[in-house]
């Protein structure tokens, strides 16, 4: 059982919506004082949603995973899967709704850039503080604070208030508390993100020796996939909550990419969890399918027929699309746009019929990450709905591809942009009928 540093046994989180809480003290006064006299909630941004007394939201479903002593755990999955609230329930900062979590040791977490600092106190003052609350002692700390400050590449600014840091050195300075400090069990998330290349590699190479020269224990949360195959030795994916697979990085990744491919060649879009930028959009993408197709696999030299359909609170007069297209490693590849605008009537669903030319793609897997946007008056781009990765594809060799050599990831130069062709575009027949008559009605005007 030593050998056991975390164990995870039924865990849940479900959240609460719309009830008083996670705002200010003001805040909730206005929206009580609103509620008692049946108004709109005045602190809800406009366009969002007005959620019910009770709703619930189930961040995590019924989890359970061992991790031993010296593993080095990637743990993988869309935006909503669940990885951030994890984490955040193995290292205390909020409590399971149900479940239990075993730990066998001291936790240094990096959740988001920034946490555990304070902004008043400086670099060297911070790093004591952290210190202290793992547990250590002033000679403990002491003994390292040197090689915290040279890993760190902060000593410049080592006694200046880290409310003047920049994001990079807040990270630095972050990691390198983390990493140097007596802690059995590391946990990081997606903050390495935030740093520059060099010191990207410098903080996998130190996690690695961590793990294999002193036997602790790493949960590492990234979508960057060539870094969790160059950390870890076994990966965790999540999808909606639970638990899809845990297993080999290679495997996880695989199944990580091809999460929303195709049980179905329809894909519904309307209730997947949008970045904050699309909080309030306007455009609802509802769905995308694959036509003509029942599987999403193609040859090399081929296109892929797709139909988008959306939805508009309000009238936009040209609507464009583009789609984003991702290698395996999470890397974009291409930016594909369509070649001219599309009128979305308010309130009316459009189906939108695309040709993607993928011709010139070499074989291996891809997702489609898809966007709606207007140009302004100003000629910039307004973007009003957008999602991550939602479509997974592959490309297959044709005989006699490459001169029948295997297509290595290292060979990769992708291929050159090229336009969407709209083939067709429509709504429902009774709404079709209803835009007729008011065109006719607006004709006679």
């Amino acid at each position: 059982m030593d050998n056991i540093m975390l164990k995870i046994d039924n865990i849940s989180k479900q959240y609460k919506l719309g009830l008083i809480g996670g705002t200010t003290l003001r805040e909730e006064l206005q929206r009580w004082s609103a509620k008692m006299q049946h108004k709109e909630d005045p602190t809800r941004k406009i366009g969002a949603k007005e959620y019910t007394q009770g709703e619930t939201f189930l961040a995590l479903d019924r989890v359970s995973f061992e991790v031993r002593r010296g593993e080095r755990v990637g743990i993988i999955g869309h935006n909503g899967a669940g990885k951030s609230t994890l984490l955040k329930l193995i290292s205390r900062i909020t409590a399971p709704t149900c479940g239990d979590i075993w730990l066998n040791g001291r936790v240094a977490s990096m959740l988001e850039v920034g946490t555990g600092f304070h902004g008043e106190l400086t670099g060297r003052e911070n790093i004591y503080m952290n210190g202290a609350i793992l547990g250590m002692k002033k000679r403990e700390i002491d003994s390292k604070i040197e090689d915290i400050i040279e890993f760190s590449e902060c000593r410049q600014f080592i006694d200046t208030p880290v409310k003047r840091y920049s994001s990079g050195m807040y990270v630095k300075l972050a990691f390198s508390v983390a990493a140097h400090l007596d802690s059995e069990i590391m946990i990081m998330d997606e903050v390495l993100a935030v740093g520059d290349m060099a010191f990207q590699k410098k903080c996998l190479e130190k996690m690695s020796d961590v793990s294999k020269e002193e036997g602790r224990t790493i949960l590492y949360v990234s979508h960057n996939m060539n870094t969790i195959r160059q950390l870890c030795d076994r990966c965790i994916v999540l999808d909606h909550g639970q638990i899809i697979y845990d297993g080999g990085p290679e495997e996880a990744i695989s199944i990580y990419m091809g999460i929303r491919s195709n049980t179905s060649n329809r894909i519904s879009l309307r209730d997947l969890i949008r970045d904050p930028e699309f909080s309030s959009h306007p455009v609802t993408m509802t769905a995308l399918e694959c036509l003509g197709t029942d599987k999403s696999i193609f040859d090399v030299g081929s296109s892929i027929d797709l139909q988008l359909d959306c939805i508009s609170s309000k009238e936009i007069r040209d609507a464009y699309i583009r789609f984003i297209i991702k290698s395996p490693d999470g890397r974009p590849v291409t930016m594909m746009t369509t070649d001219r605008g599309v009128h979305l009537a308010a309130s009316i669903e459009k189906h939108i019929c695309l040709t993607l030319d993928v011709g010139t793609l070499v074989p291996g897997r891809y997702t489609i990450s898809p966007v709606v946007y207007e140009v302004n008056e100003l000629g910039s781009n307004v973007n009003l709905d957008g999602l991550k990765e939602v479509f997974c594809f592959d490309i297959t060799p044709v005989p006699g591809f490459n001169n029948n050599m295997i297509w290595q990831p290292r060979f990769w130069g992708y291929f050159y942009s090229q336009p969407i062709i709209i083939n067709k575009e429509y709504t429902d027949s009774a709404q079709q009928e209803e835009l007729r008559v008011k065109d006719d009605a607006d004709g006679e005007d």
